[in-house]
């Protein structure tokens, strides 16, 4: 279960995140006005409260692992929102990303 919380927590933040970033992105780089960049704004805000509820303890563990997670999130959210197509070397790389998270959260620990 504390797995499952944590995957839908790193979810939820990548959400947060990579949505802000878009959402300020829209707002400078297509002239959308400055409710698209408040509005991402206050998505970032979200991503950096969303990380503190991580069962884990260890601030530099999970914004690690978060990184993964950012990475291959940020890929899939191109692909949804703005029609990117990856090449293999991205979805490779972006495997390799989360096969680190995985070791970096989740491998048993003495």
């Amino acid at each position: 279960m504390t797995v499952l919380r944590s995957l839908a927590l790193f979810a939820l933040a990548a959400v947060a995140e990579i949505g802000g970033a878009w959402l300020v992105w829209q707002g400078v780089r297509e002239h959308r006005g400055v409710a698209w960049i408040g509005a991402g704004v206050i998505a970032l805000g979200l991503y950096g409260f969303v990380a503190t509820l991580q069962p884990d303890a260890h601030f530099g563990r999970i914004l690690a692992a978060y990184g993964g997670v950012f990475v291959a999130g940020s890929l899939a959210w191109g692909m949804l929102v703005d029609g990117f197509r990856p090449d293999r070397y991205d979805v490779l790389g972006a495997l390799v990303c989360l096969a680190g998270v995985a070791v970096i959260m989740y491998a048993p620990r003495s």
